[in-house]
């Protein structure tokens, strides 16, 4: 029943080669959708010099065909564009995307550790205040805009718990160096442990946040598994063989649960790098999060096109692995499922 390696290869290669289309598409309807809207320069970057305005101009004035023409050749050759003011695009990617990474594994983490358990005991306690309680928890979270959240922790949680509410270390920069451009794993990596505290406290309020924002599918979803299993007749003989509740639900019910808990978190893991754009600004988190705001002309900033369409061609890609690794996962867990 496609179990084999060699049908996880193919599955894996079919979802690799529907990527290339999907890739295509984004960028164009990207380029197109931020070139468009380019109609005056000046109006753009007003505080850009009279050579710059001229070079964008000069840019601009092209027909659009030929603009993303121009755009897709010299990214086949590895080249991403610029900023109007002549930064490159892909160094900037290449050296956020890592922090943001971290930034998305440390909150899906806390999703599962205790999103999972929470559905969990709401199952357990279906109906009555347990419950009740937890979904007041996720629907809190689910109800809360990414900035308002972002804002009350950095300006209300972070002086409470003592935590550091900006940047991923105290001192900038640190005093090894960062393969990974990931703070607690270089830090771990150089074996400096009072760092890698350091950057533990830093990454704790960014992720925390955007796990609570999105825990509640990891809650509910649990919950709605569970439900489903707990009335199975292998609980009922695994109650009767005399395990402990807690054996009862986590190791034979919660591990059939989990397959479509599973799929919907990899669904999740690639939208929460949608959400890292507001938590990286209001956090001052190095990635491209806080790129792509930047990119976008937030904070007063010139906007940069090259650099919108990169990061969305990125997080598409996120996405679409994200999903891979969902698909992959699934199958692993039932065993009855097919890679296709």
């Amino acid at each position: 029943m496609g179990r084999s390696p060699t049908d996880l290869a193919i599955f894996i290669g079919k979802r690799l080669l529907q990527l290339i289309p999907v890739l295509l598409g984004i960028i164009v309807l990207t380029f197109v959708f931020t070139h468009l809207s380019v109609a005056n320069c000046s109006i753009w970057y007003p505080h850009a010099s009279a050579s710059t305005i001229a070079n964008c101009q000069a840019q601009f004035s092209k027909p659009i065909l030929v603009q993303f023409w121009i755009y897709f050749v010299n990214l086949l050759h590895g080249n991403w564009g610029a900023s109007v003011t002549g930064v490159q695009v892909y160094p900037a990617i290449a050296n956020g995307l890592p922090a943001t990474l971290e930034l998305v594994f440390a909150s899906l983490f806390l999703m599962i550790v205790i999103g999972i358990p929470l559905g969990v005991i709401a199952a357990q306690s279906a109906g009555r205040w347990g419950d009740h309680l937890v979904r007041i928890f996720y629907l809190t979270g689910w109800a809360t805009p990414t900035y308002l959240g972002a804002v009350i922790a950095a300006i209300f949680l972070a002086p409470y718990f003592g935590l550091p509410s900006h940047g991923e270390y105290t001192y900038t920069p640190p005093p090894f160096h960062q393969w990974t451009h990931m703070s607690v794993v270089d830090a771990l990596l150089a074996g400096n442990l009072p760092w890698t505290a350091d950057a533990l406290k830093h990454l704790i309020l960014p992720a925390a946040v955007l796990a609570f924002i999105n825990m509640g599918i990891a809650t509910r979803m649990t919950r709605s598994s569970m439900l489903e299993v707990i009335p199975l007749d292998f609980v009922k003989s695994a109650r009767m063989k005399g395990l402990s509740e807690f054996w009862v639900m986590y190791k034979h019910a919660l591990r059939n649960s989990l397959i479509t808990t599973t799929t919907v978190l990899g669904v999740t893991a690639g939208g929460l790098l949608a959400g890292t754009v507001v938590i990286e600004e209001v956090f001052g988190w190095p990635g491209i999060g806080a790129y792509a705001y930047t990119a976008i002309g937030g904070g007063g900033a010139a906007p940069n096109f090259d650099g919108a369409v990169a990061v969305v061609a990125v997080f598409a890609v996120g996405v679409v692995i994200a999903n891979l690794i969902a698909d992959i996962l699934y199958g692993l867990l039932d065993p009855r499922v097919e890679w296709r």
